[in-house]
């Protein structure tokens, strides 16, 4: 894999963009009726045609697969309690978690939240002048919060870009590899096995094989170094 020439970065910035913002906010949010109208519109719109990013991904590619299945099938209200039921039993529980949205879980073997791993993701986003919305509720390390991080920094960086700050942009690439690292690199793909064991709809399953494709892809064309 080679990593992209400067002409290249502002289609791989805007795919990137689009893509983490999309799955950060699928795994965030719970699908409350209030998200049925945007999950409509992902199949209204064949979002799930193509990847903006990442698309020669082996994972991603039958990521789009399942999505693709799911998309035709509808969402009709039986099709979206299944989602909601999804979630519940992927995530939430009753009667446990089967796979934690936070990093901290990851690490700790009493499988806690709000740890060491929580207050440094919150670091970074003060660093960029973000605060988690539900910041001391929720747990600042949750995969939706990391993945739409990323999408920022993409932001940021073709922000920069596009104003010809190469300096600014540079350290931009360097901060997304830097949290990549420490971060997402250490525990994204154990999340995306359990989603891939536990989730029972094509829906979760896709989002999970996207989220993976999308970071081996993002590890690959990151620079590294100073």
């Amino acid at each position: 894999m080679t990593t992209p020439t400067t002409l290249d970065w502002a289609e791989t910035l805007t795919g990137e963009m689009l893509l983490f913002g999309l799955l950060g906010r699928v795994f965030q949010n719970y699908p409350a009726a209030e998200e049925r109208p945007w999950l409509q519109t992902l199949i209204d719109e064949d979002m799930f045609q193509e990847a903006p990013f990442a698309a020669s991904q082996p994972d991603v590619i039958e990521g789009l697969r399942l999505l693709q299945e799911w998309s035709r099938a509808g969402l009709s209200d039986s099709a979206f309690e299944d989602l909601q039921s999804d979630y519940t039993h992927t995530f939430i529980g009753p009667d446990k978690v089967r796979v934690a949205l936070w990093e901290s879980v990851y690490f700790s073997k009493e499988r806690l939240t709000f740890q060491e791993q929580t207050l440094d993701v919150r670091g970074w986003y003060r660093r960029f002048g973000l605060q988690a919305e539900r910041i001391y509720h929720e747990p600042d390390d949750h995969i939706g919060l990391e993945l739409a991080f990323l999408a920022h920094l993409a932001q940021r960086g073709l922000s920069a870009l596009e104003r010809d700050e190469q300096d600014e942009f540079n350290q931009l690439l360097r901060a997304q590899r830097e949290f990549f690292d420490q971060h997402p690199s250490q525990w994204a793909a154990t999340f995306c096995e359990g989603v891939l064991e536990h989730a029972r709809t094509p829906f979760y399953k896709g989002l999970a094989l996207l989220t993976r494709g999308a970071l081996i892809e993002l590890a690959g064309i990151l620079p590294h170094g100073r």
